[in-house]
């Protein structure tokens, strides 16, 4: 049987220390929309003092804007400086300065160097400072500073994007946080945009989650329920994996309550979707190690039981009352729900969608997935635009596009990646600084698109609902945006695009080759199984789940990939025959006794074929075997013995009834003495005749001379009659005493 090692669920950190931020975050709210001096500043202190989340050693300095850095004419500046100390020394209170430049910057290349840290991008000056109090060893210490509306600073900003920056002295020279000002442009025409957002599970090894694991996904702070709240009420495009919804199909009425209602609310939103590979399987290595097209799953019987999909029918009473009882019937194997609808995601699916993992399909990847259309519907491929050469020299890439003949929906790069790293930040005062930069990005993007863009919120793990629900608004509600549907997209005139040159992974190219070599041998074993599906079907599950793109770049991958293919191996060995010993064969036909292991839950189809190396033995070639689950069976192979003794080597092999070699061969050796048998046989039929002989004889021998001596006692003729009585009586001792042969011996 397979087993695997499931990867634990990670959960996000507590969240006892939010409730003191978002209760900062608010104060700092209100800051902005109450009457304000020209210069104020607030010192919010979190209670309890957060812990540093920075890596052991460092500190970090992080200016974060509120409003995720849009400020219109009118509108106040907050901002949050934060101070993390990782260090085993506490940092020297100290004052920050603000400062902002006057001169937007030129593009969005600027904007990421100066994002950076290439303070050469740009001119600032001093706005306001902002005292910071000292930060005890792995701790954070963070405030809030806000610009009125009527300051100076802010007045006569034309639309752009202002590079803006907080620092403060240190022994090392002055350290320096870079984030922007978005000023919006409302005159102009909004631009169509598309959020993705995946709908997945953390990467794991087994191919579906179990009971244990959707209930915990799917409980209120679950990562499944974040992630589907997050979504709830938002035009947002989901990329669901389809092994979530088929690991709650499996379980019929016995999946928990909580997973049952997530999937219907799942179902049951407008939102456009798409379907993932199973277990967000990496399409790129599958293809770069020779295979036609990506993998799908081939059967889930492994996983259900018909008793969890009882059919509940009324049945009628001959009167009225009492009212109908119902009673539960066993949905027959046949009846048991199809692969198509265990996976199906929704009625609002897109087929022939791929998402390779992000920056690893190349050209030819590209161009084999574009010709994979499903029915009437053509293949749509989502790339990063960092991956094109119009991206990749920092312009902005409409969301759809050709490649070659291939159709790809194109997602901005740069967006993207700010709106992953806002969604992953659990801190109100550290996800502004991001989603502040996806802002920025988007304002560019907008300015120069030419048609429909395309954004992502990234492949995250256990984020938060509040912080995956603020990156997808960040982008759905930035500035000069209209959100759209994935058909919206699709349906967009298409722009010629080129690919950059793109390493292959060959790690994960020659993973996959292994894993599909592997399966191969698999199922050529399964067919020792009436349903070979309760073996390839959990192998093509469970490769799939550890070619998911979560994997790539994990540490741990390399692990889990030998873990699973060592489980393989287990598998191909659980049948087997157990090892035999020599024997000694006496007579002509007697039958030999092997024992066959089976480790598999179920019972398995086999012929046990016996070749022997000589004539001295008849052996019966071919000896069915249905051995029973996680038992040794016992085979009994009829032989006869020719004339002759000596030694033959047998030669086992167990085979399926596909003719598929299971397990390695074994050889016995018996040692033949057949012609004893005859010899034994022949001695003691000599033995007990001669026996029966003697006795015949002296039987015989006895009798007649009893009647010779009854015959000389009768009366006769002459001294007969004148006997004397003692003579008579002699005699007769005479008969009673024990007769004894020519040697003397008594008889």
């Amino acid at each position: 049987m397979i087993v695997t090692r499931p990867r634990a669920l990670r959960r996000p950190p507590g969240r006892a220390p939010r409730l003191a931020t978002a209760a900062v975050a608010a104060a700092a709210a209100l800051a902005v929309l109450l009457p304000a001096p020209a210069f104020a500043a607030t010192e919010p202190t979190p209670t309890p003092t957060p812990t540093s989340s920075v890596a052991p050693g460092t500190t970090a300095f992080t200016l974060s804007p509120v409003s995720n850095g849009i400020v219109r004419p009118g509108d106040a500046l907050t901002v949050w400086l934060s101070l993390q100390n990782g260090t085993d020394a506490e940092l020297a209170a100290t004052e920050v300065t603000l400062s902002l430049g006057r001169t937007p910057l030129a593009s969005r290349t600027a904007l990421r160097d100066w994002l950076g840290g290439d303070l050469s991008e740009a001119a600032v000056a001093p706005i306001a400072t902002k005292p910071l109090d000292a930060v005890a060893p792995g701790t954070d210490e963070e405030g809030a500073l806000t610009l009125a509306a009527d300051d100076p600073a802010l007045a006569g900003l034309a639309p752009g994007v202002y590079p803006l920056a907080a620092s403060y002295p240190s022994d090392a020279g002055p350290v320096t946080s870079t984030s922007v000002v978005v000023v919006p442009d409302d005159s102009r025409t909004p631009v169509a945009v598309g959020v993705v957002v995946p709908i997945t599970a953390s990467p794991r090894q087994e191919g579906l989650l179990t009971s244990d694991e959707l209930a915990e996904l799917t409980a209120p702070d679950g990562a499944l329920t974040s992630q589907l709240g997050a979504v709830t009420g938002t035009d947002a495009i989901l990329a669901v994996d389809p092994a979530i919804p088929a690991a709650i199909r499996v379980l019929g009425t016995s999946a928990p309550q909580p997973a049952l209602e997530w999937l219907s609310q799942l179902e049951a939103l407008p939102n456009s979707r798409f379907a993932l590979q199973f277990g967000d399987a990496d399409v790129t290595a599958q293809l770069q190690s020779g295979l036609a097209r990506p993998l799908t799953p081939t059967s889930f019987t492994y996983a259900m039981s018909a008793d969890d999909f009882s059919a509940v029918t009324p049945t009628p009473e001959p009167t009225p009352t009492p009212s109908p009882t119902p009673t539960a019937t066993p949905t027959p194997e046949d009846a048991l729900p199809s692969t198509q609808e265990l996976l199906d995601i929704g009625p609002t699916a897109r087929a022939a969608m791929y998402w390779p993992a992000d920056g690893t399909a190349d050209t030819g990847v590209i161009e084999t997935l574009g010709g994979l259309d499903t029915d009437d519907t053509a293949s749509l491929s989502v790339i990063p635009s960092a991956t094109t050469r119009t991206g990749a020299a920092g312009a902005t890439v409409a969301a759809h596009g050709l490649v070659g003949d291939a159709d790809v929906l194109v997602y901005d790069s740069d967006v993207s990646q700010s709106l992953l790293e806002g969604s992953e930040r659990e801190e109100t005062w550290l996800r502004g600084a991001p989603l502040t930069a996806a802002t920025a990005y988007l304002a560019f993007a907008t300015a120069e698109s030419s048609g429909p863009l395309l954004v992502t919120v990234g492949r995250g793990e256990d984020r938060s609902r509040l912080a995956l629900g603020t990156a997808i608004t960040a982008a759905a509600a930035a500035p000069g945006v209209e959100p759209r549907t994935l058909a919206t997209l699709a349906s967009a005139d298409p722009g010629s695009l080129e690919l950059t040159e793109i390493d292959a992974s060959p790690e994960r190219a020659a993973a996959a080759s292994a894993l599909v070599g592997d399966e191969g041998e698999l199922g050529r074993f399964a067919t020792i199984l009436d349903q070979p599906a309760l073996l390839t079907g959990r192998e093509r599950a469970a490769m799939l789940q550890v070619l998911g793109v979560g994997w790539v770049g994990d540490p741990e991958w390399p692990t889990v990939l030998a873990d699973h293919r060592e489980a393989t191996r287990t598998t191909l060995d659980s049948v087997g025959l157990l090892p035999t010993t020599p024997t000694n064969l006496f007579g002509s036909r007697a039958p030999l006794q092997f024992w066959v292991r089976n480790d598999l839950p179920y019972p398995v189809n086999l012929v046990l074929y016996t070749t022997p190396d000589n004539l001295r033995l008849d052996v019966q070639g071919e000896t069915p075997v249905v051995a029973t689950p996680q038992s040794n069976t016992r085979v009994d192979v009829p032989v006869q013995a020719r004339v002759g003794r000596g030694e033959v080597t047998l030669t086992l092999q167990l085979r399926s009834p596909a003719f598929v070699a299971i397990g390695e061969p074994e050889t016995v050796d018996i040692n033949v003495w057949a012609d004893w048998e005859g010899v034994g046989i022949t001695a003691l039929a000599v033995v007990v005749g001669g026996l029966v002989v003697v006795g015949v004889v002296r039987t015989v021998l006895r009798m007649r001379r009893r009647r010779s001596r009854v015959d000389a006692a009768a009366p006769g003729d002459g001294a007969a009659e004148g006997e004397a009585p003692e003579a008579q009586a002699s005699e007769e001792r005479e008969a009673s005493t024990p007769e004894a042969d020519d040697d003397g011996a008594e008889k």
